[in-house]
């Protein structure tokens, strides 16, 4: 008796009738961790929802729209509109009717299609009158779904779970106004304070939903419906552009204005945080012209007042962006979009160069000009300090000429007027620099370029030596001069004082004979008309010095030389042709005197003996600078004209008997 009592209570309990709901009820299911806008009355949305009756039995789902365009969809796009829509559903969601369809209980292809024409026709009367209606559903004979039934041949026990909504199609997604009777009631009240990313479970009094008259063969009168809710966006027709700047440098001099040539980064994502696209996907940023309609209006707005570096979130509601229509398949309709934005670059086509002095020396004794060689380094960077190029990697200066377009025209004019040792910022726009093609992976297409440039030197090729005299002694009386042996000390440098060689750590002077070739033309001039005691500073151009190769591992090629130099010793030298000259009359025996065995002929010892007592005495003099026996043995070898290793009296001849030049006595 307890037992069948039990039994009964449990029925009665199982079986009861459901209880009358005066107004909605709401259950937040999930809630986003930030909501920055919630759903006001006459705010346009776009969400998700399953629509059930108490028991959990199905009668719509935005989802299923999405069903229906699982199949066919680009035929369906060719044919457009009501066409396309009825070769889709006869194509692909009614198949041919089988024994087995028919034993199943399953309608017929041309009974659905009856169905779903009446059904059409009714939603389109209903739209006109202002009234919300679910999707078209389609129903079997049993009242199942006729949706749910097409998934369910698709390998699906039910409908996807409400989580998993925006793997989905957006189109999908049901778009409507709030508050202005488009919902029905219930509907329209639920989603007032709702954020987007937001899930609520709303269950609705007939009253305020489909009354007693229910909605034809799917919603029967007096129904309780459930709809499972699921917020993607929010706007209003009143909203502009939003934006929040979440990164900003600390040196902004330039912004963002109409005309503009810009390249930026983005991701764009829809208001529920889905990517619809994204630049760094692509390996390369968006370029393009502000303010001009190459961008959604939007973009145009939001992007106005941007400096380089700075990075932005746009948001922007779908009369800014991609309208009704969307674009294709990644933006639905009437969607708002959100493009986290960093600038790269910036720019405008009437630009010219800037150029900023980062660091100047205090004497600038000569600027650059159009015709002079240059040597330089430089960081050859991006706006956003990206760095494409350096000379200081390479371990050696840029060497070109300015003003001749042996370098990008931007480089040829920021070159211009520049000092020994000065540094420089150079921005270059890309009309000026490598243009919209750039120069492949280094430098992108219509890229601006900043050069941070350290001038290490410069010449011209018409320069010739200058001197500089710093110091000269009162009695300066004999002048070095061609010929003569000198003994001097010297600091060499570079123009940027980078030192080369100095005598002075070797602790000995460095000794050459003028003109003769023992060191650069340019020293050898630096060195004329010096006396003892002297200092100058002597500057010789790469022409006059050691040219465009350079000495390895110690001077540049092209480099300018700078010399610090003290005459410390001078011997007069012999006159120009001359290595051995007489002090004294010459004696008419001269041959005898050198025949000292008195065998008719000189032989090299005998001759070498006679010069060098000559010397000793004083009555002869030897080039100085030279190696004595280097010169004595070419003397020797001049007077041996049949080069039978001695002099007969026949061969043997003074200077001013000579027909041609030889180093004679």
């Amino acid at each position: 008796m307890i037992l069948l009592q039990a039994v009964l209570i449990t029925f009665v309990a199982c079986n009861a009738p459901l209880v009358p709901l005066d107004d909605i009820v709401i259950e937040k299911t999930s809630v986003p961790e930030t909501c920055v806008r919630a759903v006001q009355s006459g705010d346009f949305v776009r969400y998700h929802y399953h629509g059930t009756f108490p028991d959990g039995k199905k009668f719509d789902s935005s989802v299923h729209i999405s069903v229906r365009m699982f199949t066919a969809t680009s035929l369906r796009t060719k044919l457009g509109g009501v066409g396309g829509l009825f070769f889709h559903f006869y194509a692909t969601l009614v198949p041919r009717s089988s024994s087995k369809q028919k034993a199943e209980g399953l309608p017929s292809k041309l009974e659905l299609l009856i169905q779903w024409v009446k059904e059409f026709a009714y939603r389109v009367l209903a739209n006109a009158e202002g009234r919300h209606l679910p999707a078209l559903p389609i129903t079997a004979p049993d009242g199942t779904l006729r949706s749910s039934a097409v998934w369910s041949k698709l390998g699906k026990s039910s409908y996807p779970p409400a989580s998993s909504w925006a793997c989905y199609d957006k189109g999908s997604t049901y778009n409507v106004y709030v508050g202005k009777r488009q919902l029905i009631e219930g509907m329209d009240k639920a989603l007032v304070g709702m954020c987007v990313n937001e899930r609520r479970l709303v269950k609705i009094p007939p009253k305020m939903a489909y009354g007693k008259d229910g909605y034809g063969d799917t919603i029967p009168p007096n129904s309780i419906l459930h709809f499972d809710v699921l917020l993607l966006d929010i706007w209003n027709p009143e909203d502009k552009v939003q934006i929040k700047t979440y990164y900003k440098p600390e040196n902004c001099g330039r912004t963002i204005e109409v005309s503009d040539f810009v390249r930026y980064h983005y991701n764009g994502t829809l208001l529920d945080g889905t990517l619809f696209d994204s630049s760094h996907n692509r390996l390369r940023t968006y370029d393009t012209y502000v303010g001009i309609g190459w961008l959604i209006a939007g973009m145009d707005q939001g992007l106005l007042g941007m400096c380089v570096g700075e990075k932005r979130i746009i948001t922007m509601p779908p009369s800014l962006g991609y309208g009704e229509n969307g674009d294709g398949s990644d933006i639905p309709g009437q969607a708002s979009l959100v493009f986290d934005v960093v600038l790269l670059d910036l720019h405008n086509p009437k630009d010219g160069i800037t150029v900023e002095k980062l660091d100047a020396p205090e004497t600038c004794l000569r600027k650059s000009n159009v015709g002079d060689f240059i040597r330089y380094h430089y960081n050859g960077t991006l706006m956003d300090g990206t760095l494409f190029d350096s000379s200081y990697s390479r371990k050696r200066t840029y060497d070109t000429y300015i003003g001749k377009g042996y370098v990008i025209a931007g480089m040829d004019e920021g070159l211009l007027g520049v000092c020994v040792g000065e540094k420089r910022r150079i921005t270059i726009p890309p009309h000026l620099a490598y243009g919209e093609e750039g120069t492949g992976t280094e430098i992108p297409g219509s890229a601006v370029l900043i050069f941070d440039i350290d001038v290490i030197d410069f010449h011209n090729p018409s320069d010739t030596v200058e001197i500089t005299t710093i110091f000269k002694p009162s009695k300066c009386d004999v002048l070095s001069k061609k010929g003569d042996f000198v003994k001097y000390h010297y600091n060499a440098t570079l123009m940027d004082g980078t030192l080369i060689d100095s005598t002075h750590s070797y602790g000995k002077t460095y000794n050459v004979v003028l003109g003769s070739g023992q060191v650069v033309l340019g020293m050898d001039m630096g060195l004329k008309d010096m006396c003892i005691g002297e200092k100058r500073t002597v500057v010789i151009p790469p022409h006059l010095g050691y040219g465009e190769r350079g000495v390895e591992g110690e001077v540049p090629g092209s480099a300018v030389l700078v010399f610090d130099i003290e005459m410390i010793d001078l011997e007069e030298g012999l006159p120009d042709g001359y290595m051995f000259i007489w002090n004294s009359d010459v004696t008419p025996n001269l041959f005898t005197e050198m025949d000292t065995n008195l065998d008719g002929h000189v032989d090299p010892v005998e001759f070498s003996n006679y010069i060098n007592h000559q010397v000793v005495t004083g009555k002869g003099k030897l080039a100085p600078g030279f190696d004595a026996g280097k010169i004595i043995d070419n003397m020797f070898s001049n007077q041996d004209r049949n080069s039978d290793g001695k002099i007969t009296a026949d061969e043997f001849k003074l200077k001013d008997e000579e027909t041609k030049d030889h180093d004679e006595l």
